[in-house]
């Protein structure tokens, strides 16, 4: 499995390659007429091609490892303990950021990294970070009946899929049916 986070050394070489490698992505990414394979991104990003190999192991994977951490970045996941106040926040900006052009280049990222996958978990470690932050939101509130990936099934899944069809949900009539929803299934007695 591919190393995401670059924990052994913050700060360190491990994160200076991360940081560079990234770097690349986005550059590439920018570029209209520019090849997007691992032989480039290291070639610009100035290291083996091995070591890319080694830790994402396809472009699928590095590329929505970078796209993990800017969503972390641009949007992050609110954990202040009220629940339906940080729903409604985040449901909002995921929302809105799926209305804006090209930001369903997540979705189409993580998919195109799930076929490349060899088993589900592979993608689960992928999205880990982001995955870690909504189970923040979730502990911050001592809910314990749901998961980080339940709350995904609620919240993330219809969001994509409307996207994905044409019709993307409004950020400013949907969320609330989305974060009613998340409620009743967090405040549920039995599941």
């Amino acid at each position: 499995m591919p190393e995401l986070l670059g924990s052994e050394r913050p700060g360190g070489r491990t994160a200076k390659t991360r940081r560079a490698v990234h770097d690349a992505v986005r550059e590439l990414l920018a570029e209209p007429d520019a090849e997007l394979s691992i032989p480039a991104v290291a070639s610009r990003a100035g290291v083996h091609s091995t070591t890319l190999y080694r830790r994402w192991q396809t472009i699928e994977s590095l590329v929505l490892d970078v796209a993990v951490e800017d969503v972390t970045d641009q949007s992050p996941i609110p954990a202040t303990g009220d629940l339906e106040a940080d729903l409604t926040l985040y449901v909002h900006r995921v929302l809105a950021g799926i209305q804006r052009l090209g930001q369903s280049a997540f979705f189409q990222v993580l998919i195109a990294a799930a076929r490349q996958a060899s088993a589900p978990d592979e993608v689960s470690t992928l999205i880990e970070p982001r995955l870690g932050q909504l189970q923040a939101m979730l502990t911050a509130a001592d809910v314990t009946r749901v998961d980080a990936l339940r709350l995904v099934d609620i919240i993330i899944a219809p969001a994509y899929f409307w996207a994905q069809l044409g019709a993307p949900l409004d950020p400013d009539h949907d969320t609330r049916r989305l974060v009613e929803t998340a409620l009743l299934t967090c405040r549920a007695t039995s599941l």
